[in-house]
């Protein structure tokens, strides 16, 4: 039996706001990186939350305790499902993340193409990494597609970065 694709065309982010109470606000610096990753990810998305029906939708994301909470709603503001994300599986992640893109900045400055190569494919892989791990933790609740969790990662490393 032949399963067809879905149609996907409004199944999409459309807008995505984030909760001042519990992430807050930060310095210049990293609010233009968080509109940077929200626009990235607003600009081009597969977001398609199980069992709901077609969207488009809306994103805010806030965290509660050791959890991202993804309010997710119609474009209408009508409220389509609540879902809380461990962050424990990317705290080990987005450290080496930011570990490695230092290494990287640094490395543009003084180092060799070779090697300024080899630790940007070094940080590829590991936003590989959380964008997969991502993928997973939604699985069954969320269907996202890789470039979709890459942008996802991105905002949620944004999120825990501290300038």
């Amino acid at each position: 039996m032949s399963q067809q694709e879905p149609d996907d065309s409004r199944n999409c982010i459309v807008a995505v706001t984030l909760d001042e109470e519990s992430i807050g606000r930060s310095g210049p610096d990293i609010e233009h990186e968080r509109a940077i990753a929200i626009y990235d990810l607003v600009e081009k998305n597969l977001f398609a939350p199980e069992g709901v029906g077609e969207g488009p939708f809306t994103l805010h994301i806030g965290i509660t305790g050791n959890r991202l909470m993804f309010d997710i709603r119609r474009e209408d503001g009508s409220p389509v499902m609540v879902h809380l994300l461990s962050l424990s599986p990317f705290r080990r992640i987005v450290k080496d993340y930011f570990m490695i893109c230092d290494s990287y900045y640094q490395a543009i400055r003084t180092a060799t193409p070779d090697k300024i190569e080899a630790i940007d494919m070094g940080r590829r892989g590991i936003h590989d990494e959380g964008s997969r791990t991502l993928q997973e933790r939604l699985a069954g609740k969320v269907r996202i597609d890789f470039e979709t969790a890459r942008r996802l990662f991105t905002l949620i490393s944004v999120l825990h970065w501290k300038g």
